[in-house]
């Protein structure tokens, strides 16, 4: 791997956002409390920028993720995401494996891309934030790469830019379509919020604005 001089300049996405590299992750979950509810299924987007300085979404890495040991299952919960814990084909990993699995290819791209940390992109992002850390602790994993509170929130852009906070209108206003029989899988919605945040990012651009 190649090493970064500490004090050059920092060079593309690091430079965009002070060093944080945006990765844009939402989960699925039995319900509200991250230290009581099970985390379901987790999906990350990994943010770059092209030759011309546009925000793309790049690789995504997504596993169904078993309950933890004590955790509850709120029946709610499990209407609305329509995960079926049990189901055979989940072929769900334990938190313990899964951590590695979504955290260490972002890992490698803050280092590859010259950041500090990343930075999670979500819509509500501090709910999907909240079960990334329950987890990192329940787990004791040493190697967190997001930022510990700060977030960029696609809810707030999106009132911003279209005047919408709910993901579905927000996503057609931007021409980015909307899928309902997709939705609220971690893979799609994840998808769709780094479309979303690319979208909005590359208009803040193009209007001539920093």
């Amino acid at each position: 791997m190649q090493r970064l001089d500490p004090h050059s300049a920092p060079q593309g996405i690091a430079a965009r956002f002070r060093g944080f590299l945006p990765v844009v992750v939402d989960v699925e979950t039995a319900g509200f409390d991250p230290q009581r509810h099970a985390l379901l299924e987790i999906a990350a987007v990994i943010i770059r920028m092209d030759a011309d300085g546009q925000l793309v979404p790049g690789a995504t890495h997504a596993c169904h993720v078993l309950p933890f040991l004590g955790s509850e299952l709120d029946p709610s919960a499990l209407a609305f995401n329509k995960i079926d814990p049990d189901h055979p084909f989940r072929d769900a990993l334990a938190e313990h494996q899964a951590l590695p699995r979504i955290l260490g290819p972002i890992r490698k791209s803050v280092a590859s891309q010259g950041c500090s940390r990343a930075i999670l992109v979500g819509h509500n992002a501090h709910f999907d934030l909240s079960f990334v850390k329950a987890a990192v602790e329940r787990n004791d994993y040493k190697h967190n790469p997001f930022h510990a509170f700060s977030v960029f929130d696609t809810v707030s852009l999106a009132g911003l830019a279209y005047g919408q906070t709910v993901l579905a209108k927000a996503a057609q206003l931007a021409g980015l379509g909307w899928d309902n029989a997709a939705a609220h899988s971690a893979i799609y919605d994840a998808e769709q919020t780094a479309r979303l945040f690319c979208t909005i990012v590359n208009r803040w651009r193009s209007a001539g604005l920093p």
